[in-house]
């Protein structure tokens, strides 16, 4: 008989933290940026940090940061409290830039860690996927063939998982032809943010 023995959340949190799967592969020293707690109320998965982010250290902060927490409606020390929201994005060092923006987060995190890491994180009541990369990871086959038939069938997904668009200053131009996310998606994402923030344990 084969006895699985379960790392506890802080230590597989510090072998995150110290990963180099990617160095040989990454413009830069790797860096990995997450947050997350056993007690997560909100899980967020998002893409890979950016470069204000890898300098920092601080998950999401930067502008994309700063509109993502208007969307959800709380303020930096709800956000950053991990208690209530756990912050994994799909890759967890910055990739580095390519042609037109940052390049795809590196697969190695997502087959490396996320099944260990999000199997201890039992007390979340809402997940939230950022971006393609995020919903193919959390929907499976689900997603529709872009992002925008993705969003558009949010309703889908039931009431704990919400797919999102990266909130990018770059994804401006996308946020002006789709104003239904706003007048539609916004307001259900605040009340299941506030909802699963209180509820109890």
């Amino acid at each position: 008989m084969t006895v699985t023995t379960r790392i506890p959340l802080n230590a597989l949190l510090r072998d995150i933290r110290a990963c180099t799967i990617c160095a040989p592969l990454l413009p830069h020293a790797p860096r990995p940026v997450l947050a997350a707690s056993e007690s997560s109320r909100i899980l967020i998965i998002g893409q890979a940090p950016g470069a204000r982010v890898h300098a920092s250290g601080v998950p999401w902060s930067d502008a994309s940061g700063a509109r993502l927490r208007t969307w959800l409606d709380v303020d930096d020390a709800t956000f950053y409290d991990a208690g209530k929201f756990a912050l994994v994005p799909m890759g967890f060092c910055f990739p580095g830039r390519g042609a037109s923006g940052d390049l795809p987060p590196r697969p190695e995190c997502a087959a490396r860690w996320h099944h260990d890491l999000l199997a201890q994180m039992r007390s979340v009541r809402l997940t939230l996927l950022i971006g393609q990369y995020a919903q193919r990871f959390g929907l499976g086959a689900a997603p529709g063939t872009t992002l925008t038939d993705t969003l558009l069938r949010w309703r889908d997904f039931g009431p704990q998982v919400i797919p999102l668009p990266h909130p990018s200053p770059r994804n401006i131009a996308w946020f002006k032809r789709n104003p239904w996310f706003e007048a539609d998606v916004l307001p259900t994402l605040r009340e299941r943010v506030a909802q699963a923030l209180s509820a109890s344990p």
